[in-house]
């Protein structure tokens, strides 16, 4: 099995471009908040100074791209500042209307600062080990992108595509960033402890097949003791290897991800909750409710109601 991509497809990442823009003179605007989201910035021109909401301001240039995994408001301007317009005011201002480039302020055309622009988002409640080890940020510079062919080849198809006057530019764009997104968390988080106890996980021979039977089968009764068996470990050595890799124990993983699986259950399919609390390994539609209403803070029904609003 394919972990990751089945934690993300399982999580509802998608991609989504915002835009283009073109910022001269001086210039600055705030981002703001965007929960279940991960941001990213690459500069095709120019300088662009970024101020996360903790840490100090980053200058990144031409082939620069930063991503920003927790949707945390941050400060996009020509030279470090505290303040800005917000991104909302900024729109309104120029009157941008959602196509072609947004333009702000003036100047030579070659000195302006050109960015594509786009975010990752996932459903309401999508919650993973994976997503919480990611760093505040993290910059992808053409050097790195050149140790990895692979990052290398979508980062730059995607710019051909997102310059292309083609139909269906935008479809591609989206699936483009999609690659670019994993290919990025594949390759370019070793500096990071967190994240990268994680993907030892998915690479581990025994803890990696323990995961994939819980994804596979996450309505099998399963305990610590059967699945440290089914990967030939003894108990307490099963537990503490899964635990210092994904810092958390197998049943914490396996509850969680019960109800990752049920929010897409409730999100792509028509099945009752009777149906869908087994189906995520729960004994009774009431164990279920009282489980997802403690982690979410409302009830499956009412989840579903708003998910088809």
């Amino acid at each position: 099995m394919d972990l990751l991509s089945d934690i993300l497809d399982t999580l509802n990442m998608r991609g989504v471009f915002y835009f283009q823009t073109s910022f001269g003179g001086k210039w600055g605007v705030t981002v703001p908040d965007y929960q279940q989201a991960a941001r990213f910035h690459y500069v095709v021109q120019g300088q662009l100074h970024v101020q996360p909401s903790s840490g100090e301001s980053l200058i990144l240039g031409p082939g620069d791209l930063i991503l920003i995994p927790h949707g945390r408001s941050h400060i996009l301007s020509d030279s470090p500042c505290d303040t800005a317009p917000p991104l909302e005011t900024v729109l309104s201002d120029v009157g941008y209307d959602g196509s072609g480039f947004l333009a702000v302020g003036e100047g030579f055309e070659h000195k302006k600062t050109k960015l594509i622009c786009g975010h990752f988002s996932f459903r309401e409640g999508a919650d993973h080990p994976l997503l919480r080890s990611l760093p505040d940020y993290f910059v992808v510079t053409p050097s790195r992108r050149a140790a990895n062919s692979m990052l290398d080849d979508v980062m730059r198809i995607l710019l051909q595509q997102v310059f292309s006057k083609k139909d269906g530019t935008m479809a591609s764009v989206t699936r483009l960033s999609e690659i670019m997104f994993i290919e990025i968390l594949r390759v370019n988080l070793a500096e990071n402890e967190a994240y990268s106890k994680i993907m030892n996980a998915f690479t581990d021979q025994k803890i990696s097949q323990a995961i994939s039977l819980i994804h596979a089968m996450p309505n099998d009764g399963w305990t610590v003791e059967r699945l440290a068996s089914e990967v030939g470990m003894s108990r307490s050595r099963f537990a503490h290897r899964f635990k210092e890799l994904l810092s958390m124990g197998p049943m914490a993983y396996l509850s969680e991800w019960r109800l990752q699986k049920s929010l897409k259950l409730l999100d792509t399919s028509n099945v009752n909750i009777q149906q869908i609390a087994s189906e995520s390994g729960y004994k009774s539609a009431a164990a279920f409710t009282r489980a997802f209403s403690s982690q979410f803070g409302f009830s499956p029904t009412e989840y579903r109601q708003k998910s088809t609003h």
